[in-house]
């Protein structure tokens, strides 16, 4: 009797102290009137309301989770883990258990204020937040195509093979020399899980958009089609940065058009030889066998050497009409041009500017 009683004031002792703590344990709960199955109901509410409602994800600005197409809910959970403070990820098995998870990829955005439950619930509806998608005003298609593999969840080697793929570019109304003209370079927003087909379609779309009646009236009283406008609005692009004077490189470009003079655009001869750091073009590279050398060949190019800026487009369209047939960059490299009626005017004009690029030694 003696222990039973000395056992009973230690029991009595340690509930008295749980309650002084405000830290009841489960033989205190069970004196209030809970069972032991009870208290453990009420310590995983507890958890619960913790894990899931209570606890943000301790960070200071908003970062996103990507999921990818091959992930599982263990790799969820290790990406939400390295995103979170210690501990937030804790819950997210059991609700991926009881609701029956299955993995939706997608970029996903977690603010501040999140809990485990509204990223849980974000994640298993697939409510993405979609990205800004800059097209770049890139030279070639592969690097177009390594831009959209960084950007969106793509291969990059996937898609320029299909850039690279006439039957591909035939679906959308282009052959692989044109296939740039399709892409307008703004700022979209779309889904990072996106595939390549309905991005596709989204870019005619945005061409649809953007060749509206007006541009569309320019371009035909200019005599170039849309394609046409594009790949001399790349030749444009490449020959000067500002865009005040490219209304006028656009003229005497469209004046050599019309006369039947070859464009021989310095650019065109750097993309017939893919060297893009040539600082200077001299006659051995005149003679590259190419159809985008347009000392060798009258007419534009089978098409855009770049994607061309939306400025250089509507350049092209919006056309100075002058009568010069000849320019030069300007010797104090400037980045503009000295225009010129004739050969002889021009000449002139290459002179100095050799004179210069000598002086700096640019070879």
């Amino acid at each position: 009797m003696e222990k039973k009683e000395a056992f009973k004031k230690i029991a009595s002792e340690r509930e008295q102290s749980e309650l002084a703590q405000g830290l009841p344990g489960v033989s205190g709960l069970s004196k209030w009137g809970l069972p032991a199955a009870g208290v453990i109901v009420v310590l995983l509410g507890l958890w619960a309301y913790l894990a899931f409602f209570h606890a943000t994800f301790g960070i200071g600005n908003t970062v996103y989770l990507y999921i990818d197409a091959d992930d599982t809910p263990d790799s969820v959970r290790v990406k939400i883990k390295n995103t979170a403070r210690p501990g937030i990820s804790a819950g997210f098995p059991l609700l991926s258990a009881l609701s029956g998870y299955t993995v939706k990829s997608g970029c996903y955005a977690v603010e501040p204020e999140d809990n485990m439950f509204s990223v849980f619930r974000r994640l298993k509806q697939g409510r993405q937040t979609p990205v800004r998608l800059t097209i770049p005003n890139v030279r070639t298609m592969d690097r177009l195509a390594g831009t959209l593999g960084k950007k969106l969840m793509m291969d990059s080697a996937v898609v320029a093979q299909h850039f690279a793929d006439s039957a591909f570019c035939r679906q959308y109304g282009y052959d692989t020399a044109t296939m740039a003209c399709l892409f307008i370079p703004n700022t979209y927003e779309v889904y990072w899980n996106t595939s390549l087909e309905d991005f596709m379609k989204r870019m005619q779309k945005e061409n649809t958009i953007f060749w509206n009646k007006e541009r569309l009236r320019l371009a035909e009283a200019a005599g170039l089609t849309p394609n046409e406008v594009v790949t001399l609005a790349s030749i444009v692009d490449e020959e000067t940065a500002n865009n005040a004077e490219k209304p006028m490189v656009a003229g005497m470009y469209i004046n050599r058009l019309r006369t039947g003079m070859p464009l021989q655009a310095d650019p065109t001869v750097k993309f017939a030889l893919h060297d893009f750091s040539l600082r200077r073009i001299y006659h051995n590279h005149l003679n590259v066998e190419s159809p985008y050398n347009t000392y060798r060949n009258t007419g534009l190019p089978p098409g855009p050497i770049r994607i061309p800026s939306i400025a250089g487009i509507d350049a092209v369209l919006n056309h100075v009409k002058h009568d010069y047939l000849y320019m030069c960059a300007k010797e104090d490299f400037s980045g503009t041009h000295n225009f010129a009626r004739t050969y002889r005017e021009h000449l002139a004009n290459a002179a100095k500017y050799s004179k210069a690029l000598n002086r700096r030694g640019i070879k």
